[in-house]
């Protein structure tokens, strides 16, 4: 190798060194296209738009409200279905190891068609209207939703850790899988716990 070429050589590496160590203040002015990575997301948010002030002493007959948000980033419009389930501590989650759905009915549910890169929320109101007592257990004989009432007779018994009665509304999320023409079980799920002790 002559002078010129070692320059050559010399130069062409100290511009991709420059070109690397640049790119993290380069990706951030010049759009990249999106990579292949797709997710959507899932939140609960509390009665001011916050991720605060939640429901949680219940009182009977009282109406609680918070919001239930979907955000799309799977690359095209999809079509979304949030399930509402209602559980004590010891029923079924989701499990999302294994992607399945908790077992439990669902009580009510929001059906959304959700652009790519767009976001959708809406208000969820609900109230405990009829609880039995038993000693030390509580039974939640019927709650409504959005106004519509559900019969749910889930009994709760008394958590010595927490002194309580507790129970869990909760929202999993589900998508229209264009390929299998089926709705699946979109692997995401959020909820609130509830004290209905003092009812």
């Amino acid at each position: 190798m002559n002078l010129e070429e070692y320059k050559s050589a010399f130069l062409v590496t100290i511009l991709c060194l420059i070109l690397v160590a640049s790119f993290p203040t380069v990706s951030m002015v010049v759009p990249f296209p999106k990579g292949s990575e797709r997710f959507s997301e899932l939140w609960v948010l509390g009665p001011n738009h916050m991720a605060e002030d939640y429901p949680f002493n219940i009182t009977i007959r009282k109406q609680y409200s918070v919001f239930i948000g979907i955000g799309n980033q799977m690359g095209s419009s999809t079509y979304y279905i949030v399930y509402v389930k209602f559980r004590n501590q010891i029923q079924p989650l989701p499990d999302t190891s294994s992607s399945e759905p908790s077992s439990l009915p669902p009580l009510y549910e929001f059906r959304a068609f959700v652009a790519d890169d767009d976001t959708w929320e809406t208000p969820v109101i609900f109230n405990i209207l009829e609880v039995s007592r038993v000693r030390n257990s509580r039974l939640v004989r019927s709650m409504s939703i959005n106004n519509v009432v559900f019969s749910v007779d889930s009994s709760s018994y008394w958590d010595s850790e927490r002194s309580g009665f507790y129970y869990q509304l909760f929202f999993e999320l589900w998508l229209y899988n264009t390929t299998s023409q089926s709705l699946q079980f979109h692997n995401r799920f959020v909820g609130i716990w509830l004290n209905v002790t003092d009812s």
